[in-house]
């Protein structure tokens, strides 16, 4: 039994990985992950004993767990203070390469535990965005997805091919990850300036800021909508915390922000680019979803 603890737990961090892209924060994918080997545990000896792949059972198990954390989610969500975003990760997080796959997938994996990819999640109804990173992200067959989501497998074929052409409409005109960058370099120069005019430059006339704190600190509560108003905002930003030491990080997302102050962490920036133009900004202030940010 002991050499099947310690395989077992190394799925854990595979797991983890499957639990946050499914709910967008760490601290619930966590939850997820020990509820999933609660009911392992809670499992009798012989009960065990017949379950012929244990790492197959404790994924299938955790999607099923994830799934039923989705549909209460969103209950939360409505008594959420202000806007609601994805915990963003940075880019020496681990999961990412949580998943085993060839390296030239790489880029896929990383865009799967993006601010921009997680947040068209959420506009999926649970059972779609199950099937979508079982299936797409973990390469689970629709045989098995059918088990967790209580479907047909053509059905969960269906869920997977909804989400797959909603996300690719909701992303239509996403840029590479060097124009990304190269924008982003612009806007972080116009902010440090103060150059109104210039950071006008290079938003979306109709680019939405969306700030969440939480409740926990001072953030936006509603978006700010279109490139004025955005830059005018962020332009004010500095003046609310002086002292504040923003450092160019990698994300996911491509290049991003990070705001310390006095030393602990403050807020992160990452930027949505489509068609040449910065369309979206998100900047995470909850300190509940900054704590793999030392």
């Amino acid at each position: 039994m002991g050499e099947s603890i310690e395989t077992l737990e190394r799925e854990r961090s595979q797991l983890v990985g499957l639990a946050y892209r499914m709910l967008g924060t760490v601290a619930d994918a966590e939850d997820a992950v020990q509820e999933t080997y609660a009911r392992w545990y809670r499992l009798s000896a012989a009960e065990r004993d017949v379950i012929e792949n244990p790492p197959a059972w404790l994924m299938r198990v955790a999607g099923r767990v994830c799934l039923d954390m989705l549909g209460s989610a969103r209950a939360r969500r409505e008594r959420y203070v202000g806007e609601w975003l994805p915990e963003p990760l940075p880019g020496s997080s681990a999961f990412a390469a949580s998943v085993a796959a060839d390296p030239l997938e790489k880029v896929t994996l990383d865009d799967s535990v993006s601010t921009a990819l997680l947040v068209v999640l959420e506009s999926l109804s649970p059972a779609e965005r199950v099937a979508f990173v079982l299936h797409d992200v973990f390469r689970l067959p629709f045989a098995e997805i059918a088990e967790i989501v209580g479907r047909s497998p053509d059905a969960c074929r269906q869920l997977a091919s909804q989400a797959r052409r909603h996300i690719r409409e909701r992303r239509e005109g996403a840029a590479s990850r060097e124009t990304h960058d190269a924008l982003a370099q612009a806007f972080a120069l116009a902010c440090a300036n103060g150059d109104l005019a210039g950071l006008i430059g290079v938003l979306d006339p109709d680019v939405v800021l969306h700030s969440d704190g939480g409740g926990l600190v001072s953030a936006a509560r509603r978006p700010v909508l279109g490139a004025d108003r955005v830059a005018r905002f962020l332009l004010g930003v500095p003046h609310l915390t002086p002292g504040a030491q923003i450092d160019p990080t990698l994300t996911p997302d491509g290049l991003s922000f990070f705001v310390s102050l006095d030393g602990a962490a403050h807020s992160v920036v990452t930027l949505g680019v489509r068609g040449g133009r910065i369309a979206d900004v998100w900047i995470m202030r909850n300190p509940d979803k900054l704590t793999l940010w030392g």
